[in-house]
């Protein structure tokens, strides 16, 4: 099969996730980590938000934006299982179709996530966002690591848009600042404390 014909091609991809939204009513995106602090999308609206059958997980090799091929970093995902805070973000339908395009040249230019509609509920209602999940059949799936592998990342593992650790420390950051406590994002921060990689 040629690669562009491919289903998972981003490009069908997108196709897809287009068709599925109609293009005719706001776009709804959910938010778990970067697109917290890092959006670069306007939204007209965000609420909190909380998707089930997903959670939130330090569990994705990066080889470009925190890491490299020869020192991968990690970043997190939506991983099958629990559930996940966040942050559900409203893009107006006249923008939406153009920023649609924008985030999906950030999020999936090899087309490693799995798009899909997520039921997210938010103190004003269910919405269904689109959310950019990992399949733990992915290559870049690493799945649950040793704390000593992780902190060996954290010292060593450093990418286009800086190192693993500094994006965790951005995550929690902004996580705390929307009132959402990962334990599991804490406990990452303070193990990095603790080995003195942090203040």
């Amino acid at each position: 099969m040629h690669p562009m014909t491919h289903p998972r091609h981003p490009a069908n991809q997108l196709a897809r996730i287009r068709h599925e939204w109609g293009g005719d009513k706001d776009l709804w995106v959910f938010g778990y980590a970067s697109l917290i602090w890092r959006p670069e999308f306007e939204a007209v609206e965000q609420r909190p938000a909380t998707v089930y059958g997903y959670h939130r997980a330090l569990e994705m090799r990066s080889t470009v934006n925190r890491g490299t091929p020869e020192c991968s970093g990690l970043v997190f995902a939506l991983v099958p299982g629990g559930s996940c805070r966040g942050m559900a973000y409203r893009l107006d339908s006249e923008r939406a179709d153009a920023e649609l395009d924008r985030l999906w040249l950030r999020e999936m230019p090899t087309g490693v996530y799995d798009p899909k509609w997520l039921p997210c509920r938010t103190p004003q209602g269910t919405v269904h966002a689109l959310a950019f999940t990992l399949s733990r059949s992915s290559p870049s799936h690493v799945g649950p690591l040793p704390d000593d592998a992780i902190l060996k990342i954290f010292r060593t593992a450093c990418g286009k848009y800086g190192t693993t650790l500094d994006y965790l420390l951005g995550t929690a950051a902004s996580l705390r600042g929307c009132g959402i406590l990962d334990r599991e994002v804490e406990r990452l921060v303070e193990l990095a404390r603790r080995h003195t990689l942090t203040a």
